[in-house]
């Protein structure tokens, strides 16, 4: 039984930490997303993410604001159409850029978690080597070769692939991100080339170490709690279990054992064996915001879904459940895979910025208690340190613990920044005081 009225710790060893994307905050970078922006394809189609949040030009002063919260990891990812904007161009300036930023994290006593892909590709990737075919590997293979000689020596680790159930999703089934198909042929080849492509990164990083210690390497997988929307319905409490097979653990499970696996009815099926995916990760990354109820519909897909104030908590601003227990209750599910569980993502679109305490303290309090029973759970990064692109909803939603003024690129700090560095300095967790979630405190 476990004693919730303990004093709920971080051990010594915990990494509390921050994160951020390259496209999301760097500014200044063509890609398929800034072309797709070009062509009016978001939801607010006057959108156009330009300077970004200028991370790129304020990274350094940027490193400041991530030692004030006491943080000691920052993961980021390196922008592939900033490195090689042309295909088989290699732009060595933005290179040592990078080896920069990250020698000055390290400087500062903050490991990098280095992202290898999140989301972005190249402007030429789509048309040329798209992840449907084999030509794909071929370019991955070159890319991740440069950031492998760029991480070198550097005590970093890598979630090779963010979210990639979302790139799918939102790229090959519903058509609303970059290439913008809707077919379940392509986007089940391209699920099993990503998983390779993963491989193929892992082996480039151990090459590279040469005997060394390689950087500790998994990916970042979005996982969200299911629920029937009609309790009482079979079809619905089906799709809640598919969903959560499919959505949830088909990427892990293949990096677990080698085999991926896919059963989405209407939207795409296969089975694919994946040589050298069995046993390739030493943790497993979650990225985990809400939980989301489905019901059965009478046409393809198949599927919708809500998100609903169950709990009253009110839904957050970008129409989100505000649901801590689902993320207790996945990372309980983690421990399956007999790795150490990172949290890589978890925070909340808060405009006011009044609610990130208070959303901050119960999702650790979920954490905590998921590590006293047994789950090896040692590392936590808030999304995100600043307020940032939201990819499709442009720059209204704000997850940043800094606020951004995107008129001036300033940056403020939230109440979540005092709490936050409260929790960083003292390792023991607490609710947030009144003052913690109000400004000008």
């Amino acid at each position: 039984m476990v004693q919730v009225s303990a004093p709920l710790v971080f051990p010594p060893d915990f990494t509390l930490g921050v994160a951020t994307s390259a496209y999301q905050v760097e500014g200044g970078i063509e890609n398929d997303w800034s072309l797709w922006e070009r062509a009016g394809k978001l939801n607010d189609p006057t959108t156009r993410n330009l300077k970004g949040a200028a991370h790129w030009e304020r990274f350094f002063d940027d490193v400041f604001l991530i030692k004030a919260l006491g943080a000691t990891a920052y993961r980021l990812s390196i922008e592939w159409a900033r490195v090689e904007p042309r295909r088989g161009r290699w732009d060595g300036e933005a290179l040592a850029g990078y080896r920069t930023r990250l020698e000055a994290l390290v400087k500062a006593g903050i490991r990098p978690i280095v992202t290898l892909h999140h989301f972005t590709h190249p402007a030429w990737f789509h048309a040329e080597t798209p992840w449907h075919e084999p030509a794909s590997l071929k370019a991955w293979r070159g890319y991740v070769e440069r950031c492998a000689e760029l991480l070198q020596g550097l005590d970093v680790a890598v979630t090779v692939i963010n979210e990639p159930e979302v790139f799918l999703l939102g790229g090959y089934l519903s058509g609303k991100m970059p290439p913008g198909l809707s077919d379940g042929k392509q986007a089940f080849a391209a699920a099993a080339n990503l998983l390779r492509a993963y491989v193929i990164a892992r082996q480039a990083l151990l090459d590279r170490a040469g005997g060394r210690p390689a950087p500790k390497m998994g990916i970042a997988q979005n996982v969200m709690m299911f629920a029937p929307r009609r309790v009482w319905n079979p079809l619905d409490q089906a799709l809640s279990r598919l969903a959560e097979s499919n959505y949830n653990h088909a990427f892990l499970e293949a990096l677990s054992t080698g085999q991926l696996r896919l059963q989405m009815p209407g939207l795409m099926a296969g089975k694919a064996d994946i040589d050298g995916a069995a046993r390739s990760t030493e943790f497993t990354g979650v990225n985990y915001y809400t939980r989301a109820h489905l019901s059965f519909v009478a046409r393809p897909p198949f599927i919708a879904f809500d998100f609903l104030d169950k709990h009253r908590r009110g839904l957050t601003d970008i129409g989100w459940e505000d649901y801590p227990e689902g993320f207790g209750a996945l990372l309980r599910q983690m421990k399956r895979y007999g790795v150490p569980v990172w949290v890589t993502e978890n925070g909340i679109d808060d405009r006011l910025g009044t609610r990130r305490p208070r959303f901050l303290y119960e999702h650790l309090r979920q954490l905590l208690l998921a590590r006293r029973e047994g789950v090896d759970i040692n590392t936590y990064l808030h999304w995100s340190l600043m307020d940032n692109f939201e990819w499709l909803e442009g720059w209204g939603p704000r997850f940043g613990l800094y606020r951004v003024d995107f008129a001036t690129l300033e940056r403020t700090r939230t109440p979540a920044c005092d709490y936050f560095a409260r929790l960083a300095r003292e390792r023991v967790l607490t609710p947030p005081t009144s003052a913690e979630e109000k400004f000008g405190a």
